[in-house]
Formats: structure tokens, C-alpha cells, sequence
């Protein structure tokens, strides 16, 4: 059976946490125990020193070791009515070791706690005292083992006349070594419960941040992500929930025109206001925003995995190229409208003139081709057309007279119209003019006005086109027509919905450093600047 990682690295963090206790546990438990021994032999040797230092144990030394040593032993009953012997059991006592040991200074008991032993000699070895020093033994004597203090007991003179041993039961320090192991067990099993608990919530923590996936899996899933995000022509923006961007693929840079590195909040990525309040609120529904030059459909979806928030998923597709194909295909489409109304007048006026030739009527004849030609030939009729010379906006503006009429409304050239010489971005031109007269043709149709009417002006300023458009309609119903997604119409069947025209015409004059502004009210009017879109035709 396979055991899930987090599991792995739960019972991995528990065995390395017992088998680091269980360490340190030996090395304490052993200092531990020498410490409380260590503690003891300190407590009896403090005793020991200052039962050394009494003044009565000192004379009483003394004296019985000058005694001893003129040949005077005194008997055990004179002991144990000595004021030495006093101190020691009074000692004894108080402190409640095992014994406090008090020798002359030839190795002879002058207090015991057995005062039967008294005037005996010591049981254990009593020489490095004697010779002065402060003796530590763990012993065993007539009162069982201890761990002992023995302490020099010095005359007026400066020489030894004696020492004070104190013991205390091994039994006593055994139990005091068990108390610490006790408390040390107790440590030990709460760091082990609390490192257990600790390693839990790590597993637990884990498993929330990687949502519950196994190594492979999230192996897999990076695998799959490198693929989708670097392989697909769509650009993808991920954000978590605190709207931080945490990916950024290179088509959605290109295509937002985005340099800021991953890690930046929404607000400090550079998007446009439109593409970013998409990105907050979620739109399933692919909306149109336009980049510079590009126009691309941007939709978002909020993520997440059972109850847990995951960000949001931004989508970025280019419809660029699509629009920029509908727009030259609305420019073949209307040169072809208005060859097609020359055609059909040609023919009519060509029906004429054989009619009246058959007819005999050739005098008619010649004076109705005459006034064709003086008319200026076939062509749709637009009021002031003459003005318009080039021949891409003059077809262009007589294909739009018939859309014009067929909406009620007249499409007439201005009277300041002048416009001579070729274009040399004839699409941009005509997708500028469309979009200004048909927004025009749109606003006269609906206004209030029953004259409605859009009048188109063409001026040429060095090699730069002006166009402006004027209509009858009620004018624009915002403050800024040019943003983004602004418009009156509703028409399921556009990607991404109606309402960047203008957005769009803006950015491509102004990509050419030219621009498109309102610049009336009462009549609505809208100018066009289009620098070097203008050359001499060479006649």
C-alpha cells in the first residue's frame, strides 16, 4: 500500500524528533545524575566546613588529641556528655543527613550518632583530611553507604587537630537522581506530544497548500501548465486571491503589453482600465478591449479547488487580425457598392442614348451625352461630391450615400471640401471615414430632427488628411465616446460586443501620431487628423 507523502513526512518528523529526545534525554539524564550527586557532596561538605569551623568542636579536638596523644583515652560515657558530641547529634539533627562524624586528629570517633562507637577508631580512611584537604568519597561505614564530605578541623595553632565527616544515604541521593529522571521523562513526553502535534499541523498545512496533490500529480500538473502556457496562441494571467499576478505567460506580455515582472499587484501591472476591471470582476463572456493597435477579447473566471479561493484566470485572445480583415473587406465592400451604382447608372444612361438613336433623335442624343459629361460622368449622386477628388474616399462617400439614403437620411460633401492628390494608407483612411459617417448616419436616422443629414468635410494640410463629420442626430450621450465598450446598440453576433469603434479609429490616428476628437456639440462634429496619409497623384 502506498503512503501519501504528507504521511511519509509526518512519521519521518516524529522518528527524527524521538530519536533527537532520546539523545538529548542520555546526555542530560547522565550530567543529571552526576549533577545530583555532585549537589550532595557540595551540601555535605558545607555542613562539614562549618561544623570544622565551631568553636567548640576546635577546643574539644584539641584538646582530646593532646590528650590521646599524652596517653589520657577518654572513655565513651566522658565522650557523650562532650560538648563535640552535642554538636554533632544536634547537627545531625537539623540537617537531616545521615551522620555527622567527628575524629581527633589520630583517628579516633569524638561524635557518632551511635554513642557506643564512641573513642573508636573512624571506619573509613581518615589520612587525606588529616594531611588538610577537603575529601569527596562515595563509602560505605558502620551506618551503610553514603557519599561523603570530610573536613580538616584545625587548632589555634594552624595545625590539624581533627576532622568532621558528614555523610548522606546513597538510598537519599538514589531517590533525588530518580525525581530528576522522573521530571526529565515528563519533559521528554511533552516535547514529544507537543513536536508530534507541531508535525500535524505541518502535514495539515501542507496538504491545504498543495490542495491535497501528491508529488507526481503536482509533477504533472507543472507539466501540464508549461505546455498550456507556452505552447497556446491565447495569453494567460493568473492572480491569486489578493489580486497579485503569480503568472504571466509571454503571449499575454505581448499581447497586453505588460513588463512588469510576476509578483506585481493588478493595480501596478500597466493594464488598460478596461482590461483591468475585467480582471477584478469575473466575465465569462469574452469583452473586446483595445491594446495600442491591437484588439483582443479578454475574459476572466474565479478558481477554485472545494471551498478554497485559488485567484482568478485571466484570458487574453487577438481578434487583431480579424478586425483588421473586416476592415478591409468594409473597404472592398463599399468601393464595390459604389462600382457596382456606377455600373447600373452607366447602363441606364447607355439605354438612353441608344434608345434615342434608334429613335432617329440624334440631335437629343449628343446633347444628353453632353450633359452627362458635363456632370462629371456616371457616379452616385452626393451633393458637393466634386470637391472630393481622391478617388478612394470618392467612391468610398458615394457607397455610403446609398446606405444613407436608405436610412433616411442625406449624406452631402461640404462646402470647404477640397481634396486632391492619392492616399497612401487608403484602409486606414476609409476605416476612419466608415466608422465617423457611420456613427453619423446612425445618430441622424434616430435624432429627433426631421432634417436629418450627415455632412462630411475633407481638407488636406501639407501630406495630412482632416476629415470631419457632422449630423443632425441628438449627439453623443457621454462625456467620452471614446471609451471602450460605449455604445447604443446590442448585437449578439459581435465577439466581445459593439463599442470600440471610435476606441479603435482613435488608436490607429494616434498610433500615426494623428487623433480623433469631438470638436462640436450643436451640430455634433468629430475631426480626423491623419498625418502623411496624403501624396500628389503626379497629373
Amino acid at each position: 500500500m502506498r503512503i501519501r507523502l504528507r504521511t511519509q513526512v509526518l512519521l519521518l518528523q516524529v522518528a527524527i524528533i524521538a530519536v533527537s529526545l532520546a539523545i538529548g534525554f542520555g546526555i542530560v539524564l547522565h550530567r543529571a545524575s552526576g549533577q545530583v550527586r555532585n549537589e550532595y557532596f557540595q551540601r555535605a561538605a558545607a555542613i562539614a566546613e562549618a561544623v570544622a569551623a565551631d568553636a567548640d568542636v576546635r577546643a574539644g579536638a584539641q584538646a582530646e588529641t593532646s590528650a590521646r596523644k599524652a596517653g589520657h583515652a577518654p572513655s565513651a560515657a566522658e565522650l557523650a556528655k562532650a560538648p563535640v558530641q552535642q554538636q554533632a547529634a544536634a547537627v545531625t539533627a537539623r540537617t537531616g543527613v545521615l551522620f555527622v562524624s567527628i575524629g581527633d586528629g589520630v583517628g579516633y570517633r569524638l561524635g557518632h550518632p551511635n554513642p557506643s562507637a564512641l573513642g573508636q577508631r573512624l571506619s573509613t580512611d581518615p589520612s587525606a583530611a588529616l594531611a588538610g584537604h577537603l575529601e569527596f568519597t562515595e563509602q560505605t561505614g558502620t551506618l551503610g553507604s553514603s557519599v561523603r564530605a570530610k573536613a580538616p578541623v584545625y587548632g589555634d595553632d594552624g595545625t590539624v587537630v581533627g576532622l568532621v565527616s558528614v555523610g548522606v544515604a546513597t538510598d537519599t541521593v538514589d531517590a533525588a537522581a530518580r525525581h530528576s529522571l522522573y521530571l526529565l521523562l515528563g519533559i521528554v513526553g511533552i516535547a514529544l506530544a507537543v513536536g508530534a502535534a507541531g508535525s500535524a499541523l505541518l502535514a495539515r498545512r501542507w496538504r491545504r497548500l498543495t490542495l491535497g496533490l501528491e508529488p507526481e500529480e503536482m509533477t504533472e500538473l507543472i507539466r501540464a501548465q508549461e505546455v498550456v502556457l507556452h505552447s497556446g496562441s491565447d495569453g494567460v494571467v493568473a492572480f491569486d486571491p489578493d489580486e497579485v499576478a503569480r503568472v504571466i505567460n509571454p503571449r499575454a506580455r505581448e499581447l497586453l503589453e505588460v513588463d512588469a515582472p510576476t509578483g506585481t499587484p493588478l493595480g501596478d501591472l500597466g493594464l488598460t482600465p478596461r482590461v483591468e476591471a475585467i480582471a477584478r470582476e469575473a466575465a465569462d463572456t469574452p469583452v473586446a478591449a483595445a491594446v495600442d493597435e491591437r484588439v483582443v477579447l479578454v475574459s476572466s473566471r474565479r478558481v477554485r479547488r472545494g471551498d478554497t479561493d485559488l485567484g482568478t484566470v485571466l484570458t487574453v485572445v487577438d481578434r487583431t487580425d480579424v478586425t483588421a480583415l473586416t476592415r478591409e473587406v468594409d473597404s472592398i465592400q463599399a468601393m464595390s457598392s459604389a462600382l457596382r451604382a456606377q455600373r447600373h447608372e452607366s447602363a441606364n444612361r447607355m439605354h438612353v442614348v441608344t434608345g434615342l438613336l434608334q429613335d432617329g433623335r440624334t440631335a437629343d442624343a449628343l446633347a444628353y451625352l453632353g450633359e452627362v459629361a458635363g456632370a462629371g460622368g456616371a457616379g452616385v449622386p452626393v451633393a458637393g461630391i466634386a470637391g472630393l477628388q481622391e478617388p478612394h474616399l470618392r467612391a468610398f462617400v458615394s457607397a455610403k450615400a446609398s446606405r444613407a439614403r436608405e436610412r433616411g437620411v442625406e449624406l452631402r460633401i461640404g462646402a470647404d471640401t477640397l481634396l486632391v492628390g492619392m492616399l497612401t494608407r487608403p484602409v486606414d483612411a476609409t476605416t476612419v471615414a466608415g466608422n465617423l459617417i457611420d456613427n453619423a448616419i446612425d445618430a441622424a436616422a434616430e435624432g429627433a430632427s426631421p432634417d436629418r443629414w450627415v455632412e462630411v468635410d475633407a481638407l488636406r494640410d501639407g501630406d495630412t488628411l482632416v476629415l470631419a463629420v457632422s449630423d443632425s442626430g441628438n449627439g453623443f450621450r457621454v462625456d467620452d465616446p471614446f471609451t471602450e465598450g460605449i455604445t447604443t446598440h446590442v448585437d449578439p453576433t459581435v465577439p466581445g460586443g459593439r463599442g470600440m469603434g471610435l476606441a479603435i479609429v482613435r488608436q490607429m490616428a494616434r498610433a500615426h501620431d494623428g487623433d480623433v476628437r469631438v470638436a462640436g456639440s450643436d451640430p455634433t462634429v468629430v475631426v480626423a487628423t491623419l498625418p502623411g496619409c496624403v501624396v500628389d497623384d503626379g497629373t
